[in-house]
């Protein structure tokens, strides 16, 4: 379940931090945060799919570890990502 190119380069143009802005912490978690609402959806009407639902844990892994690594080096890009993404924490 992976997102289309021009989804994908939407994100990265709303999150980036400057013009050429492709890796960095906020795009990354932004784009992981868009591929667990896809895969959420998918589940919800393929409730078997085990595959799906192990790949949803490992994104939900690898988000969390760039926000707390994004909460120890800038806080306040930490809390500024968290609410334009209206993540709970």
């Amino acid at each position: 379940m992976s997102l289309d190119k021009g989804t994908k380069e939407e994100i990265t143009k709303k999150f980036q931090l400057h013009e050429k802005d492709t890796g960095s912490a906020d795009v990354q978690i932004a784009i992981l945060t868009e591929q667990i609402i896809d895969l959420t959806e998918h589940l919800k009407v393929a409730r078997k799919d085990h595959s799906a639902r192990l790949a949803l844990i490992k994104l939900v892994g690898q988000r969390r570890k760039l926000l707390d690594y994004l909460n120890s080096t800038d806080t306040k890009r930490y809390q500024n990502l968290i609410t334009r993404l209206k993540l709970r924490k």
